[in-house]
């Protein structure tokens, strides 16, 4: 089974940001059953890092194991959208 690495990219504890944060982190336990490492970088704490990965809006997650690297800007609420962006695939649909 493969292991998924995430960064993503908040501003801030802003709704969008938890928004995002509450997402991911259902989709690591439901579809990828905890098999994911995350790390969450805030920008405004970190902005030297968000330069160097070339983030230009928030909330960006970038999916960099295994490959290819994806990105998604968004709050990622729409599930199936998201896997299908990361290139994921799961049994059955994301409720």
């Amino acid at each position: 089974m493969e292991h998924y690495r995430f960064k993503l990219y908040v501003a801030g504890q802003s709704a969008r940001s938890r928004a995002a944060i509450r997402n991911l982190n259902r989709i690591c336990e439901t579809a990828l059953h905890d098999r994911c490492d995350l790390q969450i970088i805030d920008v405004l704490e970190q902005p030297q890092i968000a330069e160097a990965d070339r983030i230009l809006a928030t909330p960006t997650l970038i999916k960099e194991q295994p490959a290819p690297i994806r990105r998604i800007i968004g709050d990622l609420s729409d599930s199936q959208r998201l896997l299908n962006g990361l290139d994921i695939q799961v049994d059955g649909r994301m409720e």
